[in-house]
């Protein structure tokens, strides 16, 4: 029986051998940013389903770091300039994004300049942690628990 030849439009050839390569799903990188200003942390109202609050954050463009993509999207969704970007941890449960494997790297920052909604995000809001909106969109509850008690901890430590 003869190999099935592969469809054109899907198939994905390798430029060095020339042979079909088969292709992988791989989770996406993302970032989220935890912006605090004056004890409160930056949400963002999503624009686009998921609907919700969120920290800001996005996708990672291609030839961009970690901390590039932080600051362009806080930028873009926020208007903020980060200052003292650092971070956090790393988030990849696999459903933590209804839309597909996300991982996100999460950044701490302070926020400098004059908050504005853009890009995917329709409003942006300052909120103390201890009271936080309803509902937080992907995992974004979670991380902002785990970044209070890191907060606690360090004030233990104090």
């Amino acid at each position: 029986m003869a190999d099935k030849a592969p469809n054109p439009k899907n198939a994905v050839i390798c430029p060095h051998c020339r042979q079909v390569v088969t292709p992988y799903r791989n989770p996406t990188p993302t970032v989220d940013i935890i912006i605090r200003i004056d004890r409160q942390v930056v949400l963002i109202e999503r624009k686009n389903a998921p609907l919700g609050w969120a920290l800001p954050g996005g996708f990672v463009d291609y030839g961009e770091s970690l901390e590039q993509a932080a600051v362009r999207e806080a930028a873009e969704e926020t208007g903020l300039e980060l200052a003292g970007l650092r971070q956090f941890r790393a988030y990849s449960a696999p459903d933590r994004d209804p839309r597909q494997h996300n991982i996100s790297f999460v950044f701490i920052a302070e926020g400098r300049g004059q908050l504005r909604a853009g890009d995917d995000a329709s409003g942006a809001a300052f909120f103390p942690l201890d009271a936080l909106p309803y509902p937080l969109c992907f995992d974004h509850g979670t991380i902002l628990e785990d970044y209070k008690r890191m907060l606690a901890v360090n004030e233990d430590q104090a």
